[in-house]
């Protein structure tokens, strides 16, 4: 059957993620008339709400923002199309079992003045490390928004752009330059031992770089994670960036901005094939057999699913896919949000104090403690006492649950991919295992819940289009970072079959919510088209 124009697109963009929404948007404002297809019901990825109990909405998967990048955020005006950050003063609350808590505040000196009840000394380190961190992450936010060179034929931007990083470097000063070059290999709880005694106080600093990858505090590189994520904020804990409506009203915000530039959005359509000829990509064949011819195929999907599944790996040279077949992506996180009748009562919090809550919580108290979590990830089993990141995004946002009422968002860690056994057999045991430790911090937690919405690594991949059940698109480590994003000779957003592009968080620099991918890959791309 011959094609209709209405079949022909400038550009179509597979998956409507955040990152497929930015690129999507970058593109229409240089003049493309972008096409996004989104499988699901709902643009968002892995940044959606939904209703998971009658009236009670939760952040599905993603329940804090990168934060998104601040020129993104300028450029798309997203507060003018709905989006409301909401930024408690309390970053992040650390539980002990021996009932006390640790709360870390967007303000250094009053984060100070908390860290004393455990530790003088690290008290008057905290806001050195904090200050030092800032002022290196403003140099790995700077390389984290440029394209990483062409190393075989670095062109004369790549050579600019290198000179101004070495710059930037050199800039910092003997003492930190020292520590750029020392920090990224090292294992972080190596790092945090440098300047903290407090256990607690390393934990919760140490977790954020082992978030949503296969480390541990003491796998070597798991350091780089922490100075990836601080380049979008320097806070050494991390802060808590929630949106209004949950993260999903971030992504509504994205594709209205998008819209608003002249991106056409379709949802429920899902591509099963990129179509190629000749070596380069000519469209995309949908699931209900409508063809769709482009000139250009951009892929928000992770690198594995783009280029092994949604494309004939006949097209691809035996090298490439061999290479590709070893890239690292096996989630370790899984997902429980729960429906609650009223606010937990936490042990370590005197006189419910709900302002403690209301940023990140933070349940691994010690380095050795994540370090056996990750441990039974190993062998394939998910960790009995697991690491847990929670919110009650209701608290700051009381829309999200009927009156009185709250919801909590919870990140387990480590819950491997490839488990012993099956995902479906162990998802009640997985709950389980998440309330019993939480119950350990909160006893009345448990008579509390009206349900559980419960989200393992499989249901990461089948559901969400996640392959391997990896929230990054790939792990964040030292060989699969900047020039090696996700293959050297193949960190440009491009791919070997011409005209297909990549521009998800499996690319460079692939920090999760920040539109960092989207971003850079929109500006190469119109450099390719415009050519």
């Amino acid at each position: 059957m011959p094609q209709t124009n209405s079949n022909r697109r400038d550009i179509v963009i597979i998956g409507g993620g955040h990152n497929g929404l930015v690129t999507a948007f970058y593109l229409a404002k240089a003049g493309f008339k972008p096409l996004v297809l989104e499988r699901r019901p709902q643009v968002g990825g892995a940044a959606i709400t939904d209703e998971f109990h009658p009236g009670f909405h939760c952040s599905t998967l993603a329940h804090t923002a990168g934060p998104i990048r601040p020129d993104i955020v300028r450029d798309m005006q997203l507060e003018k199309h709905g989006l409301r950050y909401i930024t408690p003063e309390t970053c992040v609350t650390a539980l002990s079992p021996d009932g006390r808590a640790l709360s870390l505040y967007q303000d250094a000196d009053k984060s100070a003045r908390a860290i004393t009840a455990f530790s003088q000394k690290d008290a008057a380190k905290y806001p050195e490390f904090q200050q030092s961190l800032a002022k290196i992450s403003k140099v790995i936010a700077d390389v984290l928004a440029t394209t990483p060179p062409d190393i075989d034929h670095p062109s004369g931007g790549d050579f600019w752009s290198m000179l101004q990083t070495g710059r930037a470097l050199r800039n910092l000063g003997k003492r930190d330059l020292y520590r750029v070059l020392r920090w990224g290999p090292m294992a972080v709880a190596d790092l945090v031992a440098e300047y903290f005694e407090t256990e607690l106080l390393r934990a919760v600093i140490a977790a954020r770089g082992i978030f949503g990858t296969f480390l541990g505090p003491w796998s070597a590189g798991s350091s780089l994670q922490l100075l990836i994520r601080a380049a979008g904020d320097p806070h050494p804990a991390g802060s808590a960036f929630f949106a209004a409506g949950g993260m999903g009203a971030l992504t509504q915000a994205m594709a209205s901005a998008a819209q608003a530039a002249g991106v056409e959005i379709r949802t429920a359509a899902e591509v099963i094939e990129i179509r190629v000829k000749d070596g380069a990509a000519i469209g995309v064949l949908l699931a209900t057999g409508e063809e769709m011819s482009a000139k250009a195929v951009i892929s928000n999907a992770d690198p594995k699913r783009t280029l092994l599944k949604l494309t004939d790996p006949t097209h691809l040279s035996p090298d490439f896919v061999q290479k590709l077949q070893h890239y690292r992506g096996n989630g370790t996180v899984a997902k429980v949000n729960l429906a609650l009748s009223a606010l937990p009562d936490f042990t370590a919090l005197k006189n419910a104090d709900s302002a403690a809550l209301k940023g990140r919580i933070h349940i691994g108290p010690e380095i050795d403690y994540l370090e056996r979590a990750f441990d039974e990830s190993k062998y394939g089993n998910f960790s009995r006492q697991p690491y847990l990141e929670a919110t009650i995004p209701s608290l700051t946002d009381p829309t999200l649950a009927p009156e009185g009422k709250h919801v909590m968002s919870i990140y387990m860690q480590y819950a491997p991919y490839k488990l012993k056994g099956d995902w479906e057999d162990q998802r009640k045991a997985l709950g389980q295992t998440v309330v019993q430790t939480l119950a350990l911090y909160a006893p009345n937690l448990p008579e509390m819940i009206l349900t559980h919405q419960i989200i393992t690594p499989q249901d990461l991949e089948d559901v969400y289009g996640l392959t391997g059940g990896q929230i990054f698109h790939g792990d964040l480590a030292l060989d699969q970072f900047f020039t090696m994003r996700p293959l050297l000779d193949w960190a440009r957003y491009r791919t070997p079959i011409r005209n297909l592009y990549l521009c998800g968080s499996g690319t460079h620099p692939g920090a999760g919510l920040t539109g960092g991918s989207g971003a850079n890959a929109a500006r190469e791309i119109v450099k390719a088209l415009k050519g």
